[in-house]
């Protein structure tokens, strides 16, 4: 079983009738959904697409949305999945730098195909899902007219089977390649952590066009398991799913979980099938992370970390270690320890070379699950990989005698302020503990004096002066890292993923500048 098709085809023949996923009202069978994706990979066939082709598709999550990516792998095409949170040409950026020769689109968003179809210069074939009304080819008719044959072409296990596009919260979109064998190492992590059994079911919360929900959905194969299908990240669909469907294991990000939290809807939710929950892709703060345990007694928590680059989480924090009257309470601040096939070292960001334990430096991993390279950017691809495959996060953080992994900052983030080196996240865990302080984000702005100082941009809860605030942090950090000014703000922008738009915050401050950084 080296490559992810052919686990599908195991799964479909050691047990046909067990469901592999639920959608809606929708339950497809692995037998069932073993025959869809050859008809899915004949009409992708006969729409031209051939070995090493790009497939994009622009939907929420859905059955098609997975069916896609096992069919373009079957003839050893590549799925291009795009945020569906993207203006419309953004997306045809996306489109376009991988030369998708066929572009499929869920119904919500026939708008965005219709403001950018003139602007795609590699795709001859735009699907719509339900479009039977519509001026395009309608998706359904489009499978259905395919001829049911088993392509021929036998994947390699090296082969790209996914595109992910890298959220460019510093700059355009890259795409990221990931392998079978990139998937596969990730995957069999989770055999050795989740415990699961032939009763467990799978929800695929995350949308499916981010590494976490991509994983997760192709992980309902690999691990012979039910995967209820969320179509948007949803805290009462999503709570309600739960209950419905008895789901044991799920992935959240630490804004869904503080959501969840104010819900009254979710708080009527039967959720106690729960067995696992995986949280990450963001920090969280230690009240919302109480909450949700409060909210969820009888579920284990797991924190991870990892990067699209790494096919996921490369580091876990245990279980056991989610005790927040425990001995360790400290740990809950730190992303966990490695997995048992990556290697993690933290190094000095210009020399590359090893630093000291306890101190902070550029986070680097050496695992099976780092990318392939970055679609088309060779040079990108050098400076993030080196030949020996230990790939540079741009995370900054540092590791504990324990070998606990402590996170910091993206390098990109970090202020050199008079010389010395200053870390957004290390002042947002401070501010965030002023109980008047409901949300930040810390970004370098100019200074005459120092080249930059940090700015702190706060929501409150309440009135506070700019020097409470800052007086509140210089009880508890070194002066030269707290924010020389304050700016109240309604609310901090993020991705969907939770991620700080720390571009889009500094910007106004830094125009007339040649760069970003003083």
């Amino acid at each position: 079983m080296a490559v992810l098709t052919e686990v599908l085809r195991e799964r479909a023949s050691s047990h046909p009738d067990r469901i592999a996923y639920i959608a809606g009202d929708t339950e497809i069978s692995f037998g069932d959904f073993d025959r869809r994706v050859d008809r899915v990979a004949s009409a992708l066939a006969g729409a031209g697409v051939v070995q090493g082709d790009r497939v994009a598709i622009l939907d929420k999550n859905s059955l098609e949305y997975v069916e896609q990516l096992f069919g373009a792998a079957r003839l050893g095409a590549v799925q291009v999945p795009v945020n569906y949170r993207l203006a419309p040409d953004e997306v045809a950026y996306i489109v376009n730098n991988a030369k998708a020769k066929v572009f499929i689109v869920g119904p919500e968003f026939i708008p965005v195909l219709d403001a950018i179809a003139d602007k795609l210069e590699h795709t001859s074939l735009s699907v719509v899902i339900n479009g039977g009304d519509t001026a395009y080819q309608d998706y359904a008719a489009w499978i259905d007219a395919a001829p049911d044959t088993t392509p021929e072409y036998e994947p390699a296990s090296s082969d790209v089977f996914v595109q992910l596009y890298s959220s460019g919260t510093t700059g355009r979109p890259k795409g990221v390649m990931l392998t079978h064998d990139n998937f596969l190492a990730a995957l069999t992590v989770t055999n050795d952590v989740w415990e699961i059994d032939e009763s467990s079911i799978l929800m695929i919360a995350m949308p499916m066009y981010h590494v976490a929900g991509n994983v997760l959905s192709v992980s309902s194969i690999y691990n012979g398991l039910a995967g209820v299908i969320a179509r948007e990240p949803d805290p009462t669909l999503i709570a309600k799913g739960i209950e419905r469907h008895k789901v044991t294991h799920i992935f959240l990000v630490p804004v869904l979980l503080q959501f969840m939290q104010l819900i009254p809807e979710v708080a009527e939710a039967d959720m106690s099938s729960l067995k696992l929950l995986l949280y990450g892709a963001s920090p969280i703060s230690e009240d919302v992370l109480r909450g949700a345990m409060r909210m969820l007694p009888g579920t284990e928590f797991m924190q991870v970390y990892g990067l699209t680059e790494v096919t996921g989480a490369i580091t876990m924090l245990p279980a056991e270690d989610h005790d927040p009257d425990g001995p360790n309470t400290h740990r809950l601040r730190s992303a966990g320890v490695p997995n048992a096939t990556t290697k993690i070292k933290i190094v000095d960001p210009a020399t590359q070379e090893e630093v000291p334990t306890g101190q902070v430096g550029e986070i680097i991993c050496q695992t099976p699950q780092n990318m392939k390279g970055y679609w088309g950017l060779p040079d990108a691809t050098t400076s993030a990989l080196s030949d020996d495959n230990w790939f540079r996060t741009g995370d900054v953080g540092y590791m504990d005698e324990d070998g606990y992994i402590y996170m910091h900052d993206r390098v990109k983030d970090m202020i050199v302020s008079g010389g010395e080196n200053i870390y957004p996240a290390e002042i947002e865990n401070v501010l965030m503990g002023h109980p008047a302080v409901t949300d930040c984000a810390v970004i370098g702005v100019p200074s005459d004096k120092w080249g930059e100082t940090p700015k702190a941009l706060v929501v409150l809860s309440e009135d506070l002066s700019e020097q409470d605030i800052i007086d509140f942090c210089r009880e508890r950090l070194a002066h030269f890292k707290c924010p020389s000014t304050v700016e109240r703000r309604d609310e901090i922008p993020r991705n969907p993923t939770g991620k700080i738009l720390k571009r889009e915050l500094r910007e106004p401050y830094w125009e007339g500048h040649d760069r970003a950084v003083h």
